[in-house]
C-alpha cells in the first residue's frame, strides 16, 4: 500500500484555496552549508584536523569516517546546531549530506548522536593538542606575508556548567560553578581578528595559567608567516603582572597590558587628580546650569614604575577621568614607545573588538557549550566551536566590500546560510533549487567567486 502525502487545508486567499501538501521532495533549510562547505575546502581545515586525530576503531566496521563526522559537528555548529542531538534530525538532511561528501537522495544518512558523542568522548590529550595547533596555524596563515604589525588578544572569560563536569569548580568573582576558557585572536594590519585558540580551563584557573603553552608556538608561527611584523600582546589587568611581562620579554614581544591599581600608583597620580579637578570645576563654573558639566573630562600622564618583582622600569600610562562625580584612574602598563600616553591608551581600548569576538563565540556559536562529563571532552566541543568561528570569519573576509563586510555571525547564518533549497541528484548533477525570489543572489556568487 502506498501513503497519500499529507495534504493541510488553510484559509483561502482572494477566494482561492490554500492547501499544504508533504510532496515538494528532498529540501533544506540549510542550503548555506554549501559556501561553509566551499570555505573549508579552500582552506582544507577539516582535513587538516582529521590527520591529526587518532581513530582505534576496526577499519572493516567503520560507517562513518571521522571526517564525515568532524564536518557534520563543525558545520551544525556554524549553522546553529550546537548538539549532537540535533543530528538526530539532520542526519537525513540532504544539504548536510552533501556537504558532508554524500549524495543526497542515495547516500546513506549522517551519523546520529550517541556516534558523535563516542566521537566527540573518544579525543586523547595528543589529539587535542595536534588540533589545537592545526586551528592556530590556519588563523596565523590569514595574515598576509608583508604584514607589519600583529597584535595578539587575549582573555579569560566564564562558561557555567550545570552538573558534575570535571574540573567545574566554583569562582567566587562570577558567583557559579564553571570552566574558565582562555580566548586568543590575532590581527593584523587590516584590522580583522582571526580567532586563533580556545583553552578549557578549570573554573579555579588563574587568569595566566595556559597562556605560555599557547602564546611560545602562535608567535613561532606568526614570525614564519609574516618574519617582518611587529608582535604585541595585550590583554587587560589580569595580564599585568610580573609573569607576563617576563614571558614578553623572553619572547621579544611588545606588550599593552591593563595594570591593577595600588597604593603607589595612587600616590604617582595624585598630581593628575588634581589636575583634573580643577578643570571639573572650571566646567562647572562655566556652566553652572548644567549638572553634566565636567562629565567626562579626560586627563592622560605618562611616567615610568617598577613594582616589586618587575626587572625593570616600565612606562606605565594613567587614564584619570570623571564619572558620575567621581575620580575614575585606570593605568596601564606598554612598551610602545612609539605612541604618546593618550594613544597608547586608545590603543588598549582596542581590545574591546576580542570582547565582541567572544559574545560572538559564545552567545552565536553556543560557544559554551562544554555539557560533556568528561573535561577531555569539552576541550574537543571547544575546539569543533572555534573550527566553526574560524570558517565563518573567512565569510566575513569574503564579504569585504559588501553590507555584510562588519555582520555579525547571527546575521550572517539569518540571511546568508539560513536559506531553503530544494535537492535533486540526477546521474551527473546535484541541484539546490534555490527560491527565485532569493534576495542575495549577487552576495552568493560574489562569495562563491572569492571562496572558489
Amino acid at each position: 500500500m502506498i501513503d497519500s502525502p499529507l495534504t493541510l487545508e488553510f484559509p483561502a486567499v482572494a477566494g482561492r484555496t490554500v492547501t499544504a501538501i508533504c510532496d515538494g521532495g528532498d529540501v533544506t533549510s540549510d542550503a548555506g552549508v554549501l559556501l561553509l562547505m566551499q570555505a573549508d575546502t579552500k582552506l582544507g581545515l577539516t582535513a587538516r584536523l582529521v590527520d591529526g586525530l587518532r581513530d582505534g576503531r576496526q577499519a572493516g566496521k567503520v560507517e562513518h569516517q571521522a571526517l564525515e563526522m568532524l564536518r557534520a559537528r563543525v558545520f551544525g555548529i556554524a549553522q546553529g546546531y550546537e548538539d549532537c542531538n540535533d543530528f538526530d534530525r539532520l542526519g537525513s538532511d540532504p544539504g548536510f549530506k552533501v556537504a558532508c561528501d554524500r549524495l543526497p537522495a542515495t547516500g546513506g544518512d549522517l551519523a546520529s548522536q550517541p556516534t558523535l558523542s563516542r566521537f566527540e568522548n573518544a579525543r586523547t590529550p595528543a589529539d587535542l593538542v595536534r588540533m589545537g595547533a592545526t586551528l592556530l596555524q590556519t588563523a596565523v596563515g590569514q595574515l598576509p606575508r608583508n604584514t607589519q604589525r600583529v597584535v595578539i588578544d587575549v582573555d579569560p572569560t566564564d562558561d557555567p556548567c550545570h552538573g558534575q563536569q570535571q574540573l567545574a569548580f566554583f569562582n567566587g568573582f562570577y558567583d557559579e560553578h564553571c570552566f574558565l576558557p582562555l580566548q586568543v585572536t590575532v590581527q593584523g594590519d587590516g584590522g580583522r581578528q582571526w580567532p586563533a585558540a580556545a583553552l578549557l580551563r578549570s573554573g579555579k584557573a588563574g587568569a595566566t595559567v595556559g597562556l605560555a603553552s599557547v602564546l611560545r608556538p602562535l608567535v613561532r608561527a606568526i614570525r614564519r608567516q609574516c618574519p617582518q611584523a611587529r608582535i604585541e600582546l595585550r590583554g587587560d589587568s589580569a595580564f599585568g603582572c610580573d609573569a607576563v611581562l617576563r614571558l614578553c620579554h623572553a619572547l621579544d614581544l611588545e606588550y599593552t597590558l591593563g595594570l591593577k591599581s595600588n597604593a603607589v600608583l595612587e600616590r604617582l597620580s595624585a598630581y593628575v587628580q588634581t589636575v583634573l579637578a580643577a578643570n571639573v570645576a572650571e566646567a562647572r563654573a562655566a556652566a553652572p546650569d548644567d549638572p553634566q558639566a565636567g562629565e567626562g573630562l579626560r586627563v592622560y600622564q605618562l611616567f615610568p614604575y617598577q613594582a616589586g618583582p618587575w626587572a625593570g622600569w616600565e612606562r606605565v600610562v594613567l587614564r584619570a577621568e570623571w564619572t558620575q562625580g567621581t575620580y575614575n584612574p585606570r593605568f596601564i602598563v606598554t612598551n610602545r614607545r612609539d605612541l604618546t600616553g593618550r594613544e597608547a591608551y586608545e590603543h588598549y581600548c582596542g581590545r574591546g573588538e576580542c570582547e565582541n569576538r567572544i559574545k560572538e563565540f559564545k552567545l552565536d556559536l553556543a560557544g559554551g557549550r562544554t555539557s560533556c562529563h568528561r573535561f577531555l571532552a569539552n576541550q574537543a566541543r571547544l575546539l569543533f566551536h572555534l573550527a566553526a568561528a574560524l570558517l565563518l570569519a573567512v565569510l566575513q573576509e569574503a564579504l569585504a566590500g559588501t553590507q555584510y563586510a562588519s555582520a555579525q555571525i547571527s546575521t550572517l547564518r539569518t540571511r546568508l546560510l539560513k536559506g531553503g533549497a530544494k535537492v535533486v541528484q540526477t546521474c551527473r548533477r546535484i541541484w539546490f533549487h534555490l527560491p527565485t525570489s532569493f534576495p542575495l543572489q549577487a552576495i552568493w556568487a560574489r562569495l562563491c567567486q572569492r571562496l572558489a
